[in-house]
């Protein structure tokens, strides 16, 4: 099975959270996406949940040989969070990423100024924070996210996702009061297999969708 695009696999993830909404579970939420990806998604969550909709920025920290194979990510002003199984099994240390982890948290700024256009980020206690992304691979853009939305207090953390590794959905188990993914799939490489069309996101559509929820 594949989605047609992030739209439809964030209608459909939206009615499996709307069936936990109708239970109770989901009090006071708001929904964050991690764009860009996450953006198209998760503005399908907040239509259907009826939530606010708003970006937590998360930077993934490349292996600076490859920078695809994230060994850590920041989030915000956090200090940046490293896969220490991952940095181990490529020799890397902590300082040898250090001017990775400069150039990104420079871009997670620049998107942090682009996206907020001035508006304080939400007040996330004593909420139900639902974060989004498009899909989940190694997880260490999400487990930055969900350990910067924890340290907000807020009420419930979960991650919401169309399609993910089964071994990185279980870990985030340990991350988030709740993990809803749709597709666990056993030969899972990477999350844009699972989509018909996986297009780019720019910086123009997540703006346009945080408007559509002003």
């Amino acid at each position: 099975m594949q989605f047609r695009d992030r739209g439809q696999a964030g209608r459909e993830l939206a009615e499996r959270l709307r069936i936990l909404q109708e239970k109770g579970a989901l009090p006071h939420p708001v929904v964050l996406a991690l764009p860009r990806g996450g953006i198209a998604v998760a503005r399908e969550v907040a239509l259907r949940l009826q939530a606010p909709l708003d970006v937590l920025v998360v930077r993934k920290i490349g292996a600076p040989f490859h920078r695809e194979l994230g060994v850590g990510a920041i989030a915000g002003d956090d200090p940046p969070f490293f896969d220490e199984r991952i940095l181990d099994h490529l020799g890397l240390s902590e300082t040898a990423v250090a001017d990775v982890v400069e150039r990104e948290r420079r871009e997670l700024r620049r998107r942090e100024e682009r996206y907020r256009q001035g508006r304080p980020p939400p007040e996330l206690r004593g909420r139900t924070v639902i974060v989004v992304d498009d899909g989940l691979a190694t997880g260490v853009t999400a487990r930055a996210a969900l350990r910067a939305v924890r340290r907000q207090a807020p009420e419930r953390v979960l991650l919401a996702v169309p399609v993910g590794s089964p071994a990185t959905v279980d870990l985030m188990r340990a991350e988030a009061d709740d993990v809803v993914c749709l597709l666990r799939p056993v030969e899972f490489a990477a999350v844009g297999e699972w989509y018909e069309d996986f297009t780019q996101l720019t910086d123009e559509d997540v703006l346009e969708a945080l408007a559509g929820d002003e």
